[in-house]
């Protein structure tokens, strides 16, 4: 007898969102993308699976060209890029980006896509933030991060550029770091998290799926170029659509998930991919409020001398709720 997870698994991603109920009806009646490629980015994360399922049901949605671009630079300046128009939209982590919007970067957050996916690892002499102060924490090169390990100081009155020494690598070199004792902490990400837990290597100080406040707030988001945005309403909304509706997939069938990204050579271990996608609160873009992890974030950063303005400045320059809110109006389940 034919399961519904052996149905759902004989479907398409686009005929999934469909039987999932995120069908969408007045998507019928809008016009097409005013453009047919869209360029999002490239990155070996696993917490990223929506965008990187999303291909199918973005071409369900008139996009011809889905294009993951990899850049030679690494994630340190995507998000300049993203504010050049190198890249048209992604998903990534929302604490960074206030620091852009900040900056005066063209980039605008559109939405929220899943709450907390890294975890604090320490040594075990670190039980709370509170003991990383005088400690050294690893920080590899451009990771998006470091914003959050910042965050977390702040919020116990912890200065990061007083109370902790940040050292700079690569993050194949600070893992090694970590595993050796050479430094005393280590924000992870998944596969990373779930390597060095496999590894039996540190301890878990904050893990933000499932500690307060942190899990309470969106930790990744879809950030777009400002531009695009303005001049192409229909793509974005669209573009959207399909992510929010891969994140649903995320949420419900996380085997078939993490079977897709190791395939498509997004990550390499199905294992690793499979636990972090059981591990991910996906498929909450609907219940939590993206705006108020954006307030949350850059409160924090402010109160850290790493953002000059304040949260309500942040929201009104370099965000825009419109094409969210009318997606939760039109999709049902």
């Amino acid at each position: 007898m034919t399961t519904r997870r052996d149905f759902l698994r004989g479907l398409t991603w686009a005929g999934t969102a469909g039987v999932l109920g995120l069908r969408s009806w007045p998507a019928a009646a809008e016009p097409p993308p005013e453009i047919s490629t869209i360029r999002l980015y490239k990155f070996p994360g696993i917490c990223l699976a929506p965008q990187y399922i999303a291909e199918e049901l973005l071409r369900a949605e008139g996009f011809t060209d889905v294009q993951y671009v990899t850049l030679p630079e690494g994630p340190s300046r995507m998000p300049e890029r993203l504010g050049a128009g190198v890249l048209d939209m992604t998903q990534w982590y929302v604490a960074p980006f206030i620091g852009e919007i900040d900056k005066g970067t063209g980039v605008v957050i559109l939405g929220g896509v899943h709450t907390g996916c890294q975890e604090l690892i320490g040594t075990d002499a670190i039980r709370t933030i509170r003991d990383l102060k005088g400690k050294t924490i690893a920080a590899p090169f451009g990771s998006p991060s470091i914003s959050y390990v910042v965050a977390m100081l702040a919020s116990v009155g912890l200065d990061h550029r007083r109370d902790v020494r940040f050292v700079e690598h690569s993050l194949p070199e600070s893992v090694q770091l970590f595993a050796e004792g050479k430094v005393d902490a280590f924000m992870a990400i998944p596969p990373i998290s779930q390597e060095l837990r496999a590894r039996k290597i540190g301890r878990v100080v904050v893990d933000t799926a499932t500690d307060r406040p942190w899990s309470q707030y969106f930790c990744c988001g879809v950030v777009a170029n400002r531009d695009f945005v303005h001049k192409h309403p229909v793509a974005v909304k669209r573009a959207l659509r399909a992510i929010v509706k891969a994140d649903q997939i995320c949420a419900l069938e996380p085997e078939r998930v993490a079977r897709l990204i190791v395939e498509r050579g997004f990550t390499k271990s199905y294992d690793y991919a499979l636990q972090a996608m059981k591990e991910v609160p996906y498929g909450r873009w609907r219940q939590y409020e993206i705006e108020d992890a954006v307030r949350f974030y850059a409160l924090r950063l402010h109160e850290a001398g790493v953002v000059r303005s304040s949260p309500k400045k942040i929201i009104a320059d370099g965000t825009n709720w419109r094409f969210l809110n009318e997606l939760k109006k039109e999709l049902k389940g």
